[in-house]
């Protein structure tokens, strides 16, 4: 994690701790000890597992990801979509960071005229609603989907761009002139 995103990822991951206790989805000190083993995961520079959502729902077992999902449903209209059945539009591949996808737990993965479209497992925290907000400067459709289809989709994303070569511009590694 860069040190840029680092400051998200910890705003992000703290109100949505905060949020699913004040929904009674989780208690306080399940919270607390989870908060503990991901500052543990956030040194340790592994982006996949530096989740708060993560670590309650799959370490500890406090929380099912599924009752966060069908909460998000329920109670604030959030519709939900799976990325691995999802075909995104090249033009919003190119405009990807991972770096905030992964901070979030967020991918915007289409727009459609003025309205992007923003896959998140972390849409209760406030933190990532205002910087996709901000990033993207126009309204937002949110849908819920897992930590898994979050991760899963930026791994690919990651393999399938060519990796820098000292002096050659990656538009040449992509194969294009």
């Amino acid at each position: 994690m860069s040190k840029e995103h680092r400051p998200l990822l910890m705003r992000a991951n703290r109100l949505l701790g905060a949020a699913l206790v004040e929904r009674n989805l989780v208690k306080i000190e399940d919270l607390e000890t989870a908060n503990d083993k991901l500052i543990e995961l956030v040194a340790g520079e592994q982006p996949r597992q530096s989740t708060i959502l993560g670590i309650l729902a799959y370490d500890m077992k406090v929380l099912k990801e599924d009752e966060v999902l069908h909460h998000l449903v329920e109670n604030d209209g959030v519709g939900l979509v799976d990325l691995r059945d999802y075909d995104v539009p090249e033009e919003v591949k190119k405009t990807l960071d991972p770096g905030a996808c992964w901070a979030t737990w967020s991918i915007p993965f289409d727009r459609e005229e003025e309205f992007h479209f923003v896959a998140t497992a972390y849409y209760l925290s406030p933190a990532v609603r205002a910087h996709w907000e901000k990033q993207l400067g126009g309204p937002i459709l949110w849908f819920g989907t897992t930590l898994d289809a979050i991760a899963d989709y930026l791994e690919k994303q990651a393999a399938a761009t060519p990796a820098p070569v000292a002096g050659v511009p990656a538009a040449a590694l992509a194969g294009k002139k």
